[in-house]
């Protein structure tokens, strides 16, 4: 299946079905391996575990109300940094959910973790893979919100909020030159 497929599937149907969330929740969105997510090796391609992140990540804002407020306010999201540790294969046909949470804010960005579970042996949350993801808040006319914009327009609770300082010293380390100044690739 197709990822547009997907991604409207759960946009359409399957997040306006789910419980609203505050913006402190964990949201859980479910999704099974398709043949189309395999590599050579068959099992879930790791580039595949992206691309199903940013559905789980619509979910997620979906769900709390942050989508409501991009829309208003003629904002949108953009991953400008991801890390991604794997454990476990996922397998074709099985069935397992993303667990998406908004940790919080630094001076330029908004940071999530996910997680993809399956049950284990003895039917509890077993983690399979763990993200980082960092995001910018742009506007549709051009240019990056400020956080403290997001944080009026949102109504979040920096306080509640709290970015584990590991994620921070990534995020920091990961940084790339803005894009008015020079990133010349040399080696």
């Amino acid at each position: 299946m197709h990822m547009i497929f997907r991604t409207l599937w759960h946009l359409w149907f399957v997040g306006r079905r789910g419980p609203r969330l505050g913006l402190e929740d964990v949201s859980r969105s479910r999704f099974r391996v398709w043949p189309t997510d395999l590599d050579v090796l068959r099992h879930m391609n790791n580039g595949k575990y992206l691309s199903i992140m940013d559905i789980a990540r619509f979910d997620l804002i979906q769900r709390n109300g942050l989508l409501a407020v991009l829309e208003r306010e003629k904002w949108y999201p953009v991953v400008v940094g991801q890390t991604i540790s794997y454990r476990k294969s996922l397998n074709p046909w099985q069935r397992f959910w993303i667990e998406s949470k908004l940790l919080g804010f630094d001076e330029q960005a908004v940071y999530l973790e996910q997680r993809f579970v399956r049950p284990d042996a003895r039917r509890r949350p077993e983690i399979h893979a763990r993200a980082v993801v960092r995001a910018r808040i742009l506007r549709r006319s051009g240019g990056v919100v400020p956080v403290a914009e997001i944080l009026e327009r949102t109504g979040a609770d920096p306080d509640r909020l709290r970015v584990p300082e590991e994620v921070l010293a990534w995020g920091r380390s990961s940084r790339l030159p803005s894009t008015r100044g020079e990133a010349t690739s040399t080696w």
